[in-house]
């Protein structure tokens, strides 16, 4: 068992105190885009009881080809940033990578990839398409001593139709990670039935904010949506 996170109670907060997920890093990808914005967002994840963060910037080929470089510069600065402002939030970072053509070279030339602890690393698919030979993917990267996760398979809307798509995906060896607003109808009523399917089968693993922006944050601190995670939060079978 891996023990990520920390279980709290309600108490307006979420049920665990670490997010292994979110785009908080200033001006890489589609989440926060400057500083002033990064530092309001932790800031509102502090309020909800959040006290360790693994910012994930996106790794897209065609799209963000952030480096461990460009994304530990912002993660260096984002600590000094939240020191000078009071804000007393561990905060680490490993990256979201797009299964695509670039992580494939990444994979095969042995670049060492960012991971959210030990050897496991954040993966996601195109929400349009799923990835082709996912079966070869999932058997390279385990070859390379990585664990894959893949983030909010059930916002993929191709698996929506046959549940046992996630099955697979753990038989793979994956291990799957629900966003919170997926289980509120955030992103659709297809969305939130997949997310919760998965939760009551205990196949995912980790339950996170996947935070870009201050609407998903507004959303997150809804009471009654709050009471809704706590509820599901005993469906994650890692990290309780």
């Amino acid at each position: 068992m891996i023990k990520l996170f920390t279980r709290q109670t309600p108490l307006q907060r979420l049920p665990f105190t670490t997010d292994m997920h979110s785009h908080v890093l200033p001006a890489l990808d589609d989440g926060s885009p400057d500083m002033e914005t990064s530092l309001q967002l932790i800031k509102g994840l502090y309020d909800l009881g959040i006290r360790r963060i693994v910012a994930t910037p996106h790794i897209i080929g065609d799209l963000y080809r952030n480096t461990p470089e460009n994304i530990n510069a912002a993660l260096d600065s984002t600590k000094a940033a939240l020191k000078n402002a009071g804000i007393d939030m561990e905060i680490a970072a490993a990256a979201e990578y797009m299964l695509d053509d670039h992580f494939a070279k990444l994979l095969s030339s042995g670049t060492p990839l960012l991971t959210i602890q030990d050897k496991l690393i954040l993966t996601e698919q195109s929400y349009a398409t799923p990835t082709n030979n996912l079966e070869h993917i999932a058997f390279d990267i385990m070859t390379d001593g990585y664990t894959p996760i893949m983030a909010h398979p059930e916002r993929y809307n191709y698996y929506h139709q046959q549940y046992s798509y996630y099955h697979r995906l753990v038989e793979l060896g994956f291990l799957l990670q629900v966003n919170y607003l997926s289980l509120t109808g955030y992103y659709g009523n297809a969305v939130a039935k997949a997310a919760r399917y998965i939760l009551k089968n205990k196949l995912a693993s980790f339950v996170s904010t996947d935070l870009h922006h201050f609407n998903h944050l507004d959303a997150l601190r809804k009471p009654g949506n709050l009471r809704l995670f706590e509820k599901f939060a005993g469906g994650v079978e890692v990290g309780g």
